[in-house]
C-alpha cells in the first residue's frame, strides 16, 4: 500500500466512528429470489432508496425455467435457460434513464420472424452463443447496462420444471403446471442439476433473503430447485422473509393463505422463513371484485397462526397505483430496508429501530424453526387479526 493510502486509512479512521466504520466495510447483502413482476419490484425498490446511509449489494437469483412467450421459443429453439425474467432483473437494476435500458425492453409486433420477441431475449441469446454459456451472457450485459447489483440464473443449465399434483397426476412446464388447475403436491426439475454457485453463495451469505413476491411454485420455489440450495438457505444466518402476495393465483395457489404460503416453502425446503411482510391495509374493493372474478382471491394473514410456526410478522403499505395488485416498488424498498435495520441493531444488540411510525415487538431475534413469537408493523399500524397482503408477480 502506497505511503498516501495509508495516509487516507489513518484520517478515515480518527474521524469515523467505529460503527460507521463497519458499516463502510460490509454493506448489507441482500439476495431475492423468485421472478416474474415482482422479483423486478424488489430489485428496483431496494436500488433506488433515497437517503439511506446503509449500504447494499443486491442479488437476485432468478428462475430460468419460462417455457412461454419469446423466452420459449429461445428455450426451444437455442436450447437455453429461459432469458426474459433474467432480462427484467438487469433493466431494473439499472440506474436513472437508461436508453439502452429502454431497448431490451422494445418487443417486436406480430406472430413470424421477430415478432413478439423483445431486444434483451435477443441480446441475451446471442451473448450465450459468442461466450459459450449462459451465465457468462449475464454477466456481460450485467455490465453493458451498468446494473448496480448481480442477476444470477438459479442454474445455469436448461431444465423444466415438474409438478406432482395431489391427484396424482404429473405436469410438465410452467405453462402446464399453471392450466393444470390441481393442487401442487411437491415440486421438483426434471432432472437433477446443481444450483448455479453464486447463487449458492449470494443465499448462505445474505443479510437478508427475500422470497417473492410472485407465482409461489412456478416463480419463487422454482428458483430454488437446483442441488445444494437447501443447504444454502438453512446455512444463512440472515432474516429470510417472504412478501407475501395480495391475491391467490388461480391454478397454482387457490384457496392459499398465508401459513399455506409458509408450509410450501416449508415443504420443500424445510424451516427456512423467519418472517413474512404483508399489506397493511384493506384492498380496494373495486379490485378485489375483479380478481374475484377471475378466480383469484385476497390472501389473508393469520399473524398468531404464523408466531406459533416461529414466523415473524411485518406489515406495511405496499400497494402500487392503478387497477392491478401490484406492489409499489419504492414503498417495498423501504419496507425491506426497514426490516434489515432492525435486524442490523437486534444483531448487534441495542434496541430495534424504525422509520416513521414503525416499531418492533420483541429485542430477540426469532428464527422459524423456534417456538417464540411476535409480530411487528412497518411503515404503518394495523389492526390486529387479519392482514390482507401484497402482489402476484
Amino acid at each position: 500500500m502506497k505511503r498516501e493510502d495509508h495516509m487516507l486509512e489513518d484520517i478515515v479512521r480518527a474521524r469515523l466512528p467505529q460503527p460507521v466504520l463497519r458499516a463502510v466495510r460490509s454493506p448489507l447483502r441482500v439476495t431475492a429470489v423468485g421472478g416474474g413482476t415482482g422479483l423486478p419490484s424488489v430489485l428496483g425498490g431496494l436500488t433506488r432508496l433515497r437517503g439511506s446511509h446503509v449500504p447494499m449489494e443486491v442479488s437476485a437469483v432468478v428462475t430460468t425455467c419460462d417455457d412461454g412467450g419469446s423466452s420459449g421459443k429461445i428455450r426451444r429453439r437455442y436450447r437455453l435457460p429461459s432469458p426474459g425474467d433474467i432480462r427484467n432483473c438487469l433493466v431494473a437494476l439499472t440506474p436513472g434513464e437508461n436508453p439502452l435500458a429502454e431497448i431490451f425492453q422494445h418487443r417486436f409486433p406480430g406472430t413470424g420472424g421477430l415478432g413478439g420477441h423483445t431486444i434483451g431475449n435477443l441480446i441475451l441469446a446471442a451473448l450465450a452463443q459468442r461466450l459459450g454459456d449462459f451465465g457468462s451472457a449475464v454477466e456481460a450485459a450485467t455490465r453493458l447496462l451498468g446494473a448496480q447489483g448481480r442477476v444470477l440464473p438459479s442454474t445455469v443449465d436448461r431444465v423444466d420444471l415438474v409438478a406432482q399434483l395431489t391427484d396424482g397426476r404429473v405436469v410438465r412446464g410452467e405453462r402446464a403446471i399453471a392450466a393444470a388447475g390441481g393442487r401442487v403436491a411437491r415440486m421438483r426439475l426434471k432432472r437433477p442439476v446443481p444450483a448455479n454457485p453464486e447463487a449458492l453463495d449470494a443465499v448462505s451469505h445474505a443479510d437478508l433473503v427475500v422470497f417473492g413476491p410472485g407465482s409461489l411454485y412456478t416463480s419463487v420455489i422454482a428458483s430454488l430447485l437446483g442441488e445444494g440450495m437447501r443447504a444454502a438457505l438453512a446455512s444463512c444466518h440472515g432474516w429470510r422473509v417472504l412478501v407475501l402476495n395480495l391475491f391467490t393465483q388461480p391454478g397454482e395457489t387457490d384457496g392459499y393463505d398465508a401459513v399455506d404460503h409458509v408450509r410450501a416453502i416449508q415443504h420443500h425446503f424445510g424451516p427456512v422463513v423467519d418472517a413474512v411482510l404483508v399489506h397493511a391495509r384493506p384492498l380496494p374493493q373495486k379490485m378485489v371484485s375483479a380478481y374475484a372474478a377471475n378466480g383469484a382471491q385476497v390472501v389473508s394473514c393469520d399473524r398468531d397462526a404464523l408466531a406459533a410456526l416461529g414466523v415473524k410478522t411485518f406489515a406495511s403499505d405496499l400497494l402500487g397505483p392503478g387497477n392491478k395488485a401490484r406492489h409499489d416498488a419504492a414503498k417495498l424498498g423501504k419496507a425491506l430496508h426497514d426490516i434489515l435495520r432492525s435486524r442490523r441493531e437486534l444483531h448487534r444488540g441495542g434496541m430495534a429501530c424504525a422509520e416513521s411510525s414503525a416499531t418492533l415487538v420483541g429485542a430477540k431475534r426469532v428464527r422459524s424453526s423456534s417456538k417464540a413469537s411476535g409480530a411487528s408493523s412497518i411503515g404503518a399500524t394495523t389492526a390486529r387479526g387479519r392482514l390482507f397482503s401484497s402482489g402476484t408477480g
